[in-house]
């Protein structure tokens, strides 16, 4: 296990898991897992951001838990943990936030649009999600972090805070951290309003969420938005006919594909036939994460038992971490 890359990443407890998470990084966590020494946790701390009350917190986390698991996780092979099982990543975050500055936290993009959109709620955890991201990341000593464009620079931050440390202290000792690259293998899953991407964020019908039962599904897929239809041969789809077909790419088979390809190309296509089959190969794909979501939801003790390793794994990780960075400070270690 030694010689293997690390890698780190996190998902927020915010509600249940959509295609486009799974598309667009569950299912190369899955294919990572085989290959590298990978930490994925469950961002419980990061959460408080936006004040969940104690039993939201709980069932959130739970739920994310069971639906990765649904999806391939393997806690045998990666370690899954929560966040808030590592007391230690509260005490990197400490001592990451006594050298990163106001001015630099200040400019970062994604705290002024919270702080644009949350504006009665702008607290120190949100200035400072950077340098709790950057203790989640350099605990594990991560040489990968598999991020999305919008954490880009979050991770830049996580790079600058590991260099600080190592130049205040004269210590190489944290490695600096890498985006992890999927390059083509990435597939950005569009939304049902027929605009943009797949999101929680974009309001209910938006999504397709891995465990929507079939009639839920078949509703959300037939209200999708199409216009009036082709009127020349193969003329370019506009953005909401392409999200679409770009849809049916993820679920469907291509002879499918092709068949309403050439229908919309020859100006034969109807959007509720189109739809119709897209919702059936949607809840086919759908049906195995379904069935196994509600296994594990009745199977308490596995879930615990799931948590418990993982935050046991974990810790040995981060409290090796932890020892040595206390050491570097002057503190003493612990025993």
């Amino acid at each position: 296990m030694g010689n293997k890359e690390i890698v780190v990443s996190g998902i927020r407890p915010t509600g249940n898991l959509h295609l486009g998470n799974y598309f667009g990084a569950i299912k190369n966590f899955v294919k990572m897992q085989e290959t590298s020494q990978c930490y994925f946790f469950i961002a419980d701390y990061h959460s408080l951001t936006t004040h969940p009350t104690p039993g939201d917190l709980q069932k959130n986390v739970k739920q994310v838990l069971i639906e990765y698991l649904a999806a391939g996780l393997d806690p045998e092979k990666a370690t899954l943990y929560l966040q808030s099982d590592l007391p230690e990543t509260a005490e990197l975050y400490l001592f990451l936030n006594m050298n990163a500055y106001l001015g630099e936290l200040e400019r970062v993009t994604t705290f002024k649009e919270k702080a644009r959109k949350q504006p009665n709620n702008v607290n120190a955890g949100l200035l400072t999600y950077p340098t709790l991201m950057a203790a989640d990341i350099i605990i594990h000593k991560a040489a990968k972090v598999p991020v999305g464009k919008d954490q880009e620079q979050n991770l830049e931050m996580t790079r600058t805070y590991a260099r600080r440390f190592n130049n205040m202290y004269s210590k190489d000792y944290f490695p600096i951290p890498n985006a992890y690259n999927f390059g083509e293998q990435l597939v950005k899953i569009p939304g049902l309003d027929g605009s943009g991407k797949m999101g929680k964020s974009e309001g209910e019908g938006n999504a397709i969420f891995l465990n929507d039962d079939p009639k839920t599904l078949r509703k959300k897929v037939m209200r999708a938005v199409t216009d009036s239809g082709p009127t020349e041969n193969n003329q370019k789809k506009p953005e909401a006919i392409q999200n679409l077909f770009t849809l049916m790419k993820v679920v469907s088979k291509q002879d499918i594909i092709s068949q309403f390809d050439d229908m919309y190309n020859d100006c034969t296509i109807r959007y509720g036939d189109l739809k119709k089959q897209l919702a059936e190969d949607m809840v086919i794909f759908t049906e195995p994460f379904r069935e196994k979501i509600s296994e594990l939801s009745a199977n308490e003790d596995y879930i615990k038992k799931v948590m418990n390793q993982g935050a046991e794994k974990a810790r040995e990780s981060a409290q090796k971490t932890i020892n040595e960075v206390r050491e570097i400070i002057g503190f003493r270690k612990y025993h």
